[in-house]
Formats: structure tokens, C-alpha cells, sequence
């Protein structure tokens, strides 16, 4: 089996530098690197360019829409592995994470893609993320991390499809924001799942992720209400759009008058004021704002 390995990237050059040098020591090579750039990003074409000699098979793909969705709907269009493998330019793969993941997939024709934990290393929190997890059947997220697993969604910086699983599926274009488009992730993995194959999340398909500054709206440490109504957006959209009948208003039900933490309903905003949580009412708003948005779109745009 043939693997190749997509990269997008936005005016990181140290983070992708290390991401290409894990590549390149990895213990199953990569027989296509592909490094999608924006037009406007001089700084990386210029690294890429200067470091002509990583020993790689690197092909430079260069989009001219803002957004990961086109990066990674423009390398999909260039990949040509049996297996591909998507990663952050601030990831950092272990040296295995592609022999364990073509592993599984070669040994399990039902499997369509896998995934496993990224390890957080950085300012925002050290750790290991909840990276994986199964849409429970109003929608909440129940996250796994523990033991080779059956799961509905893999995480964005780690995640390996088996191509034929990935057919015509691309990424939703449908998604709000200008550079992340947070849950393109929860999109694709829905997607592949839809069509009847297995995803697993397997501890042994690991990689370092280096969480760097985002240059867009969306700041991981900062409130931003615009950014987090399309969080919002993407995951009430996406979710609407996976569950069938009488779950998807249980769910918006629920997300509305109930929620979480991170995006609260009626309750979880209560309890944050009453724990004198800061910006709990903006919270509250933007991600009100946010679950009617992705209700408008998922009522007037065909589901992907």
C-alpha cells in the first residue's frame, strides 16, 4: 500500500519544519508529502523553497481561497496513496504513527479510517486532548481515550484514511470562519461513517502536537464572540445533519437549554454566572447566536 500524507499550512515555517523532519524520520516512509500553501504565504514558499533537500517526496499545492476546508480539499485532489494521512503543520508524528496506522488498516478491511491521541505540548495546557470520541444519540459527544476503540470522530491533526473510503468525500465547504473552520474534522469523520465504514481510535497512532497561534479570528486562548458563534455554527450544522428524525430537535433542545461548558444553554450559562465564571453571558449569546445559525443553514443547504 502507498501512502500519502497532507499537510496544510499558513505562515508557519519553524512548526513546519518540524512537522517535515518527523515526517522524515518516520519508520514507514511516506511515499507523497503534500504541502498546501496559501497564494498570500511568501514566508513558507520561500522555506520551502530554501529547504529543497528535505528528503521527502514533497508536492507544493497552493490555494487561492482562505480557509483549512480548500487546503485540504486541494490536497485530497492531489493525493495519490492507497492511505491518507492528514496532519497540522504543529504536529509532530511519532516516529510509528504511519506504520501502526497502515497497520490497522491493512489488517481490517472494514476499517476506514484511524486515529489516536495528540499530545499537548505548549502554553495552553500540556496533556493529552480529547481527540476521539461517539456521538451519543441527542448528539453529546462522549469522548474515548483509552484502548484501540470504535469511535465517530477522529481528530484533525491525526487521521488516517484508507482512500477508497474517502471516495468523492471532501471536506464541508458549508463551515464558517476564515482559517481553522473548527469541526472540518467532526465533518469529515461523519462523512466517511455515513457511508458504513469503521473509524478507530488506536493509542498507538500518536503524534506531539505544538499548538501554535492561529491567524484568523478564531484565538485559542482568547474570546473572540464572532469565532465562537462559528464553532458554534459548524457543530450544530454538523450535527443536524448527521442525526435522523426525532434526535436532531432532541439534540438542539438539549444544546439550547441545557449545553456545556464550552457552549453553553440556559443551565450551563446559570451555573457559570453563579460561579462568577467571566464573559458567561457573551458566552451564552455568541453560542445562541451560533446554534441558530447552524439551524438556518442545515434547513436551507442540502446535507454533504
Amino acid at each position: 500500500m502507498t501512502v500519502t500524507v497532507i499537510v496544510p499550512t499558513f505562515r508557519r515555517p519553524q512548526d513546519l519544519a518540524r512537522c517535515l523532519d518527523r515526517l522524515a524520520r518516520q519508520s514507514r516512509l511516506p511515499d507523497q508529502a503534500i504541502v498546501v500553501i496559501r497564494d498570500l504565504d511568501a514566508e513558507t514558499a520561500a522555506f520551502l523553497h530554501a529547504n529543497g533537500a528535505v528528503p521527502l517526496p514533497i508536492d507544493c499545492v497552493v490555494v487561492d481561497v482562505p480557509g483549512q476546508v480548500a487546503a485540504l480539499n486541494a490536497g485530497l485532489e492531489k493525493a495519490c496513496g492507497d492511505i491518507v494521512a492528514i496532519t497540522d503543520d504543529d504536529g509532530a508524528p511519532h516516529r510509528d504513527w504511519l506504520s501502526h496506522a497502515e497497520h490497522r488498516l491493512a489488517t481490517d478491511p472494514s476499517i476506514g479510517g484511524v486515529g489516536g491521541p495528540d499530545w499537548l505540548h505548549g502554553s495552553i495546557v500540556d496533556g493529552s486532548a480529547d481527540v476521539t470520541g461517539r456521538v451519543q444519540w441527542f448528539g453529546r459527544i462522549d469522548t474515548r481515550k483509552h484502548g484501540v476503540t470504535d469511535v465517530d470522530i477522529l481528530k484533525g491533526c491525526n487521521m488516517t484514511f484508507r482512500r477508497t473510503a474517502i471516495g468523492a468525500t471532501r471536506f464541508d465547504h458549508r463551515l464558517r470562519g476564515t482559517g481553522a473552520q473548527v469541526f472540518n474534522d467532526f465533518a469529515f469523520s461523519l462523512a466517511i461513517r455515513r457511508k458504513g465504514w469503521r473509524l478507530v481510535s488506536d493509542p498507538a497512532v500518536q503524534i506531539d502536537h505544538y499548538q501554535a497561534e492561529r491567524s484568523d479570528e478564531d484565538q485559542r486562548e482568547r474570546f473572540v464572540a464572532a469565532a465562537h458563534s462559528n464553532a458554534t455554527h459548524n457543530r450544530t450544522l454538523l450535527t443536524l445533519d448527521y442525526l435522523r428524525s426525532w434526535r436532531a430537535p432532541c439534540y438542539l433542545a438539549y444544546a439550547v437549554l441545557v449545553g456545556s461548558r464550552p457552549f453553553p444553554g440556559i443551565a450551563s450559562m446559570i451555573r457559570s454566572v453563579l460561579e462568577k465564571q467571566p464573559r458567561a453571558v457573551a458566552y451564552w449569546w455568541a453560542t445562541l447566536v451560533g446554534h441558530m445559525a447552524g439551524l438556518r443553514t442545515h434547513l436551507r443547504t442540502p446535507r454533504r
